[in-house]
């Protein structure tokens, strides 16, 4: 059987051999949705997939993805069929951030179990895996402000290296509000996580989340149900900040994905 290589950058949508058809972003830090007729089984990179009625499925890159990956289904029939995926690499920014509390840039030992435990409620609620299928519907930028940090960019706090930052920043002043971008369940809700701060996080469906950070104000609590440009939450400056702002975040299972990618224009603007 012939295999094909597909590229693509930023949002399209294609049809390929055997009658997959892909939507989204094939680049490190994407979000692609598929469909495909009459499947029995979808798999990513040999994880098996949740798939709707119809045929839906997802999946995403984490921002140091590789760049080759390979997609399995079987049809109808009990046929086999791969195609390999080529996605494109991205360069990330620099970000040197100063006047960080040295607390947060290298915590006491008397915190290190509180910042494990919370770390490990993040997790667990990030590994939802529900029939929800809001990962299909746009996704608005959720609050209005100045876009002061980006995806992938490395970080350093006064002048230490340290992990890089998986999220999209948007600054405002304390109290603006945040409105949910896309619809979906809150599966966790807590006003004081160490790094954090006021953090939510909510299912999209299919292993599908959003996180939203430092906040100082959450207006959802878990179990509830939202509508996207629903208020959700008001921006602040809790945990590891500088200033008040939003940490925006997206994932599919464990991989951290790209808001960037997925943002149309401001829900704020559309009220």
């Amino acid at each position: 059987m012939r295999k094909m290589i597909i590229t693509c950058v930023l949002t399209s949508l294609s049809v390929f051999a055997h009658g997959v058809e892909l939507k989204g972003n094939l680049t490190q830090g994407g979000l692609v949705t598929g469909q495909l007729d009459g499947v029995k089984s979808v798999t990513f990179n040999g994880e098996k997939l949740k798939t709707t009625a119809d045929g839906t499925f997802v999946f995403g890159f984490g921002r140091d993805a590789k760049l080759t990956h390979e997609l399995t289904w079987v049809d109808k029939v009990g046929k086999t069929h791969k195609q390999q995926l080529l996605i494109t690499k991205r360069d990330y920014d620099i970000d040197k951030i100063t006047g960080v509390a040295k607390k947060y840039v290298s915590p006491p030992k008397e915190v290190s179990e509180r910042i494990s435990r919370e770390a490990v409620a993040v997790r667990n609620a990030r590994k939802v895996d529900s029939d929800l299928t809001y990962f299909l519907d746009p996704v608005y930028k959720p609050a209005q402000g100045r876009i002061s940090g980006v995806y992938g960019s490395q970080r350093y706090f006064n002048g230490e290296p340290r992990r890089p930052h998986f999220g999209l920043d948007i600054a405002n002043k304390t109290g603006s509000p945040v409105y949910a971008p896309v619809s979906g369940t809150v599966v966790f809700a807590n006003n004081d996580l160490y790094y954090s701060g006021g953090t939510l996080i909510i299912d999209h469906g299919h292993s599908v989340t959003s996180t939203y950070i430092h906040l100082s104000k959450l207006d959802v609590k878990v179990g509830d149900e939202i509508k996207r440009g629903e208020k959700i939450a008001e921006i602040g400056a809790t945990g590891r900040v500088t200033g008040p702002h939003l940490d925006w975040r997206f994932n599919w299972k464990g991989e951290r994905l790209d808001p960037a990618l997925m943002m149309k224009d401001t829900l704020a603007n559309k009220k």
